[in-house]
């Protein structure tokens, strides 16, 4: 049973919500997520793309700017080196797009999944070494890329890494020595001395970054400037949504006005890409960016090459865009079908073995496809909420990738145990990683293990609740004011209230899976409402029937309820539902007790 906990940090509400023009309720939202000091309050509620930070604070951006526009003009072949990730996708077309603006002599590469691995390797590099290449740019990777850079080095190349990874660093008596590679500059925001003011951006964001300092240096018209930036915008917000970065400060402003611009894209392949899943381009969501439009793109990287993806975005034509796009989303639908399989196949694995008893679980699928691991990971992780590797036989040893929980560090973990690896990297919550061979993967499980310090409490769901409040008060003026919070995403989710003595009245069940329950509810004073629940319905009813007896929760969806008969607690949201033209408030229940 999840943990419900109500937030309680102190401000005083009434004084923002007299000063800022809203209500005490939404003051308390925003310090719930720590939005408190004048100016966050301001930059949250009217932030324009005007608030951005100046890309010359980050470490190192002055001097890649410089050196770039130097080889630009100097007519040198530049080479992007990007991933196979929406990030890497989107970073790569920025730069690629921005270089050449500039009239730049510019190619790109995407690493091959399978065959090259993530990120920079001795094979690229020898690669551009052959084709003449005079400067290697990294995009979302590169820090961790210490040896290939000195190879590059080596061979007289000029590299410039940009990347939002953490620094590589090994433990010593005096603390953490981070492991920097010897490149010409590393724009890296999570370097320890770097004073950019908000370090939590994806690799597109810090490629945007660049080109707008590159814009800046070739003294370009204010005009042409704007008329680029806000083209590549859409990237720079699609990467920050994919990559789960944090919705709060800058990227609060990138993804709100990135999927804004999104909307009126002339870009072909994006426009195509919208089209062929039916997404209405004056209304585009993170949910959009994150579940429908990212997930087509990670499909490439994933089954087949994520060239594909960025040749969509490179396409000039309508009619060649649509058919790449179409693919794209055939694509994904058979990793959707795949990524099923494997998760059925992982939670079996976790229920029937000893694996269950474990508090870092390391699941190893032989035959998944290396590419779904991560997202095979990923919902294994939310349904038994640990820290989760999904290891798959690779043609090379054994691959794999991890989805963690916010108490559980997976990178600063894993380096603990570094030695075990031939490869590994990522971040807190996400990484990736390589064995040299199968017998590794029983010592590697017990060292995580055996290191892990997680409590009870750690492994517990909990459910942030921001308010308490009466369901009365989720009224059309009140849902409006809502909006002002959007976009919702990691770090700032859709604000969640609680109200008890909820009496359930009547239900019915809807969908073609049958999966959606729709109810007449009651508050205290009796006055009814609707409400939507898009849980697991089955788990509903036995908590019914424990709770009030089988007649009682048989009775529910025959509409024979009175007030008070069937009485829950539950943790909720408002939301207009429009239905053939007409708009009604609907409460949706997210959890119960």
């Amino acid at each position: 049973m999840a943990k419900w906990m109500v937030a309680a940090k102190k401000a005083d509400f009434n004084k923002i919500a007299k000063e800022y023009g809203i209500t005490p309720v939404l003051a308390r939202i925003m310090r719930n997520r720590d939005i408190c000091e004048d100016e966050d309050i301001r930059k949250f509620l009217k932030g324009t793309i005007a608030d951005l930070n100046d890309p010359f604070l980050m470490k190192g951006m002055d001097q890649a700017s410089e050196l770039l526009l130097a080889k630009i003009r100097e007519e040198k072949p530049i080479r992007i080196i990007g991933d196979y990730d929406v990030d890497g996708i989107c970073s790569t077309y920025i730069l690629e797009c921005g270089i050449s603006h500039l009239s730049g002599k510019v190619d790109r590469v995407i690493p091959h999944r399978i065959k090259d691995g993530y990120g920079l390797n001795d094979s690229l590099i020898e690669d551009a070494g052959r084709d003449g290449i005079d400067t290697v740019l990294t995009c979302d990777n590169g820090i961790a890329a210490a040896s290939s850079i000195a190879l590059a080095k080596s061979m007289e190349m000029t590299v410039v890494v940009t990347d939002h990874h953490e620094i590589p660093f090994e433990e010593t008596e005096e603390g953490k020595h981070f492991l920097l590679p010897q490149a010409d500059v590393i724009v890296d925001p999570k370097q320890p001395d770097c004073g950019y003011p908000f370090k939590q951006v994806c690799g597109a964001v810090v490629a945007y970054k660049l080109i707008q300092a590159l814009l800046q240096k070739a003294g370009e018209e204010e005009e042409q400037k704007g008329k680029l930036l806000e083209e590549l915008l859409p990237f720079a917000a699609l990467a920050t949504v994919c990559d789960v970065m944090e919705l709060l400060d800058e990227n609060r402003i990138i993804v709100k006005y990135g999927l804004k611009a999104m909307g009126q894209t002339k870009n072909p392949g994006l426009r195509a890409l919208l089209q062929v899943n039916g997404i209405d381009q004056k209304e585009i969501t993170p949910y959009h960016a994150g579940f429908i439009i990212g997930p087509c793109l990670n499909a490439t990287g994933r089954l087949d090459s994520a060239d594909r993806a960025l040749r969509l975005f490179e396409e000039t034509e309508h009619k060649d865009a649509m058919v790449e796009a179409t693919d794209l989303k055939n694509l994904n639908d058979s990793r959707k079908k795949m990524t099923e399989d494997g998760v059925a196949e992982a939670i079996r694995k976790v229920e029937e073995s000893s694996l269950k008893d474990d508090n870092v679980l390391v699941i190893y699928l032989p035959d998944c496809h290396e590419s779904i691991a991560g997202i095979i990971a990923g919902k294994v992780k939310e349904r038994f909420r640990k820290p989760t590797f999904v290891l798959t036989k690779g043609e090379e040893g054994v691959k794999g990738s991890g989805r963690s929980i916010e108490a559980y560090s997976m990178y600063d973990e894993m380096t603990k145990c570094r030695e075990l690896f031939t490869k590994y990297g990522g971040h807190k919550m996400a990484a990736g990683l390589s064995l040299a061979k199968e017998e590794d993967i029983e010592l590697f499980r017990r060292r995580m293990n055996r290191n892990c310090t997680l409590t009870k409490e750690d492994l517990q769901e909990v459910v942030h609740i921001d308010v308490p409040m009466p369901l009365s008060y989720a009224d059309r003026s009140f849902i409006r004011e809502l909006s002002c919070l959007e976009p919702f995403g990691t770090g700032n989710p859709k604000p969640l209230f609680a109200r008890k003595n909820v009496s359930l009245l009547s239900g019915k069940v809807l969908g073609k899976n049958k999966n959606v329950g729709k109810f007449r509810i009651a508050d205290e004073e009796g006055r009814t409402y609707d409400m939507i629940y898009f849980g697991d319905l089955n788990q509903l009813n036995d908590f019914l029937t424990e709770k009030c007896g089988k007649v009682t929760a048989d009775s529910l969806y025959e509409g024979r309820l009175k007030q008070g008969e069937a009485v829950i607690s539950m943790a909720y949201y408002p939301d207009i539902n429009s239905y053939a033209g007409r708009e009604t408030v609907q409460i949706v229940m997210q959890y119960y007790c």
